[in-house]
């Protein structure tokens, strides 16, 4: 069956940078596109990054353009979020999503922006 595990999360201070990785399985995933969701306390959940499935293709949230990235290894099944010059505001679970006949996604992995 799908699986996304994500992994990287932590605390870190404002200013400061961490790399997320969401390990997939179960499907074909050089054939798919990925997505970075976040949802913080009291919110919705938000679309952050999503990658096409070749990774030539990438989008942004405003809120991050030109701080994270957003990348694909796909001989190892993994997607990646690079995240610099992290704020407060960017505290929040984020998640690794895809579409497959229905949206699947992982359990979550924590980021904690603060001094």
């Amino acid at each position: 069956q799908v699986q996304l595990v994500e992994s990287g999360g932590g605390l870190v201070q404002p200013g400061g940078s961490l790399r997320l990785s969401c390990a997939a399985s179960g499907f074909s995933f050089s054939y798919y596109a990925m997505k970075w969701y976040r949802q913080a306390p009291g919110k919705e959940r938000e679309l952050v990054a999503r990658i096409s499935s070749a990774g030539g293709m990438t989008n942004y949230a405003g809120s991050v353009k030109g701080r994270f990235t957003i990348s694909r290894d796909n001989a190892k099944n993994t997607v990646y979020l690079q995240m610099n010059s992290l704020k407060p505001e960017d505290t929040a679970v984020y998640y690794c999503n895809t579409y497959w006949n229905r949206d699947y996604w992982g359990q979550g992995t924590q980021v904690t922006v603060s001094s």
